[in-house]
């Protein structure tokens, strides 16, 4: 009866059932999965040292990643029979060249160049074995289609920024899943308006594995982190994620996004792109150092500085994240160059309105 079933049922005939049922199944693997990890990681002393840089002062697990790995490769595993085999392969492929060597990262010491050299292998396995790759810059400064290998290393440059601007957020409690799961939640809508069930079943499976995460991620007694080698898989999902976007919208040209995708992307991920370009400013043109030298300028080290607590801090820069991807959603008449201009400029004065507002009340608080 069973088999009789599985070979009558096509996931496309009830999508929403289908996805529904990814997000529950990645869920539940990763609620029940994270238990196991904090009783190893306490058991075996696997945990964070709090040191200058820390924004906690108790040894807290960093194996998250852990779990966020296991259940996203269960639920890809499961569907990946129904579904689109070879994109959902080289995907797990990916991820799992990442988990490896974020896992040696967390338990003893990676160097950047072995981190670096298998982040570009895992996007070229995508890029070059599916084709998905940034085509050209959608007439952004009159840019149109790239040549082959040109659009093959700017594609590998993308995931490598992508990847390396999501690990750099992962600063205070929930900001880095929070952020994750919203832009997640973005594709997966985007996915299945498009019709791409395998991707809107990947970025569902990503929804519940982090729903799960940010569950104990907030917690006081059972914290644990996601560490490096959840930063870097989930990072690469994200760039995955976002460049599939981009290159199924430059191949239609009767998609509503044909000539918006590049800032839709930009406004989905502004703050991490954002905060990378503006750390890295910080540390070569100001404090006259290297840029991979690690320090507390993040924006959300700021909002800690003025008062902010983890989650007020999580709250406030997802909450203004997902009004800049609103807005993006709304600006789709406009030249992409002129979109992208605006969304540049609204953005940034959205992120620095807090600390402005902060500033008052306390000038007003002192008059008083």
């Amino acid at each position: 009866m069973i088999k009789i079933l599985l070979e009558n049922f096509n996931p496309e005939n009830r999508p929403f059932v289908w996805l529904v049922s990814a997000f529950i199944l990645a869920f539940v693997i990763a609620y029940k999965t994270f238990p196991t990890i904090l009783y190893v990681s306490k058991t075996k002393h696997l945990m964070d040292e709090p040191d200058g840089r820390s924004m906690h002062s108790n040894r807290t697990p960093t194996l998250g990643g852990i779990g966020i790995f296991f259940s996203v490769v269960v639920v890809m595993t499961i569907v990946g029979a129904m579904l689109n085999t070879k994109v959902l392969l080289l995907v797990m492929g990916g991820l799992t060249i990442l988990f490896f060597l974020g896992l040696k990262d967390d338990l003893t010491v990676l160097s950047a160049r072995k981190k670096f050299t298998g982040q570009v292998l895992a996007a070229a396995l995508l890029i070059l074995f599916t084709d998905t790759r940034i085509i050209g810059f959608s007439r952004i400064l009159d840019v149109d289609v790239l040549p082959y290998w040109v659009s093959i290393f700017f594609t590998l440059f993308v995931y490598i920024l992508i990847i390396n601007a999501y690990n750099l957020i992962d600063g205070v409690d929930g900001l880095a899943g929070s952020v994750a799961l919203l832009i997640s939640a973005v594709f997966s809508v985007l996915f299945y308006n498009s019709g791409d069930l395998s991707l809107a079943t990947i970025s569902v499976a990503l929804i519940g594995a982090l729903t799960a995460f940010l569950r104990y991620n907030f917690s006081n007694n059972k914290k644990i982190f996601m560490g490096d080698t959840g930063s870097m898989i989930v990072g690469f999902l994200i760039a995955f994620f976002a460049i599939s976007f981009i290159s199924q919208t430059q191949n239609d040209t009767t998609s509503l996004y044909f000539g918006s995708s590049p800032a839709l992307i930009l406004a989905m991920l502004f703050y991490p792109l954002m905060d990378t370009f503006r750390i890295f400013f910080i540390r070569i043109f100001i404090l006259k150092k290297s840029p991979f030298e690690a320090d507390r300028n993040h924006v959300h080290h700021r909002f800690i500085l003025y008062g902010f607590s983890h989650l007020q801090t999580t709250l406030t820069i997802v909450i203004i994240n997902l009004f800049i991807i609103i807005i993006a959603f709304n600006m789709l008449h406009l030249d992409l160059n002129m979109q992208i201009a605006l969304l540049l400029v609204y953005g940034t004065i959205m992120f620095y309105a807090p600390f402005i507002i902060k500033r008052r009340f306390r000038k007003i608080r002192k008059k008083s």
